[in-house]
This record gives structure tokens, sequence and C-alpha cells, in this order.
């Protein structure tokens, strides 16, 4: 398995994923604004099957991703250096449906996941928001997405992303501390240092996955850590 992460992650955070596959550590330079910069979740857009990716990612993670899994597409649009068009491939995929800011996604992502339901939300940094669960159910830090969700008759917790680090700005935000696999969702920093803690634990506890803290410290919002099978 292939783990794609921020570079600047802790050592402790790395040894800990190590266990679980080998570690691609994202680092661009002259792309988009620091802050950002190495967060997977600003290049790459992970669906079931295929990996859907800004073509200025740095071609030595591009050869890595296609040596690595056979459906990796190119997107039409660069990562840009402001919002919106940072936000191009921070989309969120489940097996039903796609969530994003269409004003903003990429047209590759739309073409080539035309078969689940779209849902728009006035969030760009759609997937830095919204974690995705099992059956629908998912970790929202954004209300407007809450809202969306919950009209959709889906099953969202909202945590508010006060205490969530992420650098040069007030806050970072809970989807983008985030990876899932199989029945594991692993968190960039602890709980313990989270105001809504208990609400987390419980909500994963009740859809039966095991919580893995990587570092004892807070959360800080990493873009996302993805999980990819060959």
């Amino acid at each position: 398995m292939l783990i794609i992460i921020d570079h600047k992650i802790s050592s402790v955070a790395k040894e800990k994923l190590s266990f679980y596959g080998e570690l691609l550590e994202l680092k661009t330079e002259g792309i988009t604004y620091p802050a950002i910069s190495d967060h997977p979740d600003i290049f790459i857009c992970q669906s079931a099957g295929k990996l859907i990716v800004a073509p200025n990612l740095p071609e030595e993670y591009l050869t890595k991703l296609k040596s690595y899994f056979p459906d990796v597409i190119t997107g039409e649009f660069p990562v840009g250096k402001e919002y919106p068009a940072t936000s191009r491939y921070n989309a969120v995929v489940t097996p039903n449906h796609l969530i994003h800011n269409f004003r903003h996604t990429d047209f590759m992502i739309t073409r080539t996941l035309e078969d689940l339901r779209p849902i728009h939300v006035d969030q760009g940094y759609c997937r830095c928001n919204l974690l995705p669960l099992k059956d629908d159910h998912f970790i929202t830090s954004d209300e407007g997405i809450y809202k969306v969700l919950s009209r959709n008759n889906m099953d969202v917790l909202y945590v508010s992303p006060e205490g969530i680090h992420l650098e040069g700005f007030p806050n970072g935000f809970f989807g983008g501390c985030c990876g899932v696999w199989e029945d594991k969702v692993f968190v960039n920093g602890s709980l313990n240092h989270f105001q809504e803690r208990e609400k987390v634990r419980n909500y994963l506890g009740n859809l039966g996955y095991e919580i893995v803290e990587l570092y004892d410290g807070p959360l800080e919002d990493c873009g996302s850590i993805f999980f990819v099978i060959k």
C-alpha cells in the first residue's frame, strides 16, 4: 500500500504510518501558497480505482503514482497560486456521490466520475472540510456542507474547526487531519487536544471504526492522508 502524506508531518506520525505501507511524502515549491503546498488533497482527487491528479504535480510524484497504481488520470487545469484555482481537485468521492463546489471542479473529475450523483456545496475546499466514512456517513467542519448533506438525508456530524492547526491561518479543518483505511480512521494528532473529542469518538465508535492517533499533540491539518492500494 502507498500512503500519500505531507512531508512536514511529524517523524512520530511517519513512523506509525510506515507500519501500514510505503510513504510518499509530497513536497512542492512555487506552485501554490506555502500552507497547502504539500497537501495531497490539493493535487489529488481519490476515488475507488482511480486517482485524478493535477497536471502540475511534480513529475517525480506522478511517475511514482503511475508505477504503483495503473489508473492515474491527469486533470485538465493546474493547481494555481490562489483560491479558487487551489481547490480544483479538493472534491470528495464516495461510492455513490461526488461532492464539491462545481464552479471550481476540474472538468476531468466530473467527466471521469459522471456516473456518480453530484452534490454541490459552496465550500471549494471540500475534502479539507469533509471526511467521508462508510455508508454515507461523514464528519465535517463546515456548517454549509453540514446543511447540504443533511438536506440530502445523509448522516453527518459537525465539529468546530477551532483548535486545529494550519500554518498561517486561524485554524485548519477536520477532514484535512484524517485518512481512512478499512475500519481505521487515522488522525494527525490526538483527539485529547480537541474540544469536540467525545463527539468524534462516539460517532466513529458507533460506526465500528478504530481511531489511530499518529502522535500526542494538537490536531494538524496536513491535507488529508491518502491510502492507495495496488
